[in-house]
Parts: C-alpha cells; structure tokens; sequence
C-alpha cells in the first residue's frame, strides 16, 4: 500500500511552496500518493490538516504557509501553530508545520529562495521521517535548521 501525504497550503503563501515540496518528495521515492488542499490562511490549516488525515486517511501532513510581518501576523501564525499541534495530538499523525514569515527574508530574492528551502528540506525530513527513519537518528544533536544555514552540533 502506497503512502498518502497531505499537502495542505494557503492563497495568502507569495510562493508556491506546495509544488516545491511535492517535487522534492517525488524525486525521491516513488508511489506516493499526494492530497492537496488549499485554504485562504495559515489559521485555516489546521482544519485542512485534520481533515486530510481522517478523511482522506492520510499518513502525514505538511502544513504551509507565509505569515505576514506584522505583529497580528505573529499572534494568527502562533494560533495556527498551536491549532496545528492539537490536530497531531488528536489524530496521532505527524503535521509538519512549514511557515516563512514574510520578515524573514533580506529582499524578495532573498524571501522566495528561503521558501523554497524550506519547502524543500521539510520535504526531505518527510520521507525521512515516512521511509528512513534510522536517517533522522544520525541527525539528532546536530542543530539542523530547514531555509537557512545549520547551526551544528554544540
């Protein structure tokens, strides 16, 4: 039986990080089954996550979104953060939460190559965490970081 991954992204993202994701999972394992939705906002993502895990029987989640820089902004992604932690809790199914904050970025060039970096390295943390989970273990204590430089082991 194939694997079946939620793919749950929002309108308000400036970058496609769903089809970044999507792309890194495919070049490395085959069968994978994707669902997609998409939502207006990242406050509306938990809801999308829990559905695609207990209607569409999905066997992760990504949860992606580009909250604004303001401090409203701030206070809707730590709501939706929390919304997304509850949803794991109540379905037992790992929701990976892959947010960039707009303030994030340098510039716009520097803002879109962060999105898709961590777009594409949670996507890699995905099939670690799906198919090579021994690969994570090597991992811990490391200081890996997804969009920006690691920070290394101490």
């Amino acid at each position: 039986m194939s694997k079946r991954v939620g793919i749950c992204s929002t309108t308000f993202a400036r970058f496609d990080m769903a089809t970044a994701a999507i792309k890194q999972i495919k070049k490395q394992v085959d069968g994978v089954k994707f669902i997609e939705s998409y939502v207006p906002g990242v406050k509306d993502l938990p809801v999308a996550a829990k559905i695609l895990i207990e209607e569409e029987d999905c066997d992760i989640v990504m949860a992606l979104g580009m909250p604004g820089g303001e401090k409203i902004d701030k206070l809707c992604a730590h709501e939706a953060s929390t919304g997304l932690i509850q949803a794991q809790l109540m379905t037992n199914t790992h929701i990976l939460e892959v947010f960039v904050h707009e303030d994030e970025g340098k510039d716009e060039k520097d803002l879109k190559q962060l999105a898709y970096n961590r777009a594409t390295q949670h996507a890699d943390n995905l099939v670690k965490m799906l198919f090579k989970p021994k690969a994570l273990k090597k991992e811990a204590g490391m200081g890996i970081r997804e969009g920006r430089e690691n920070k290394g082991p101490l």
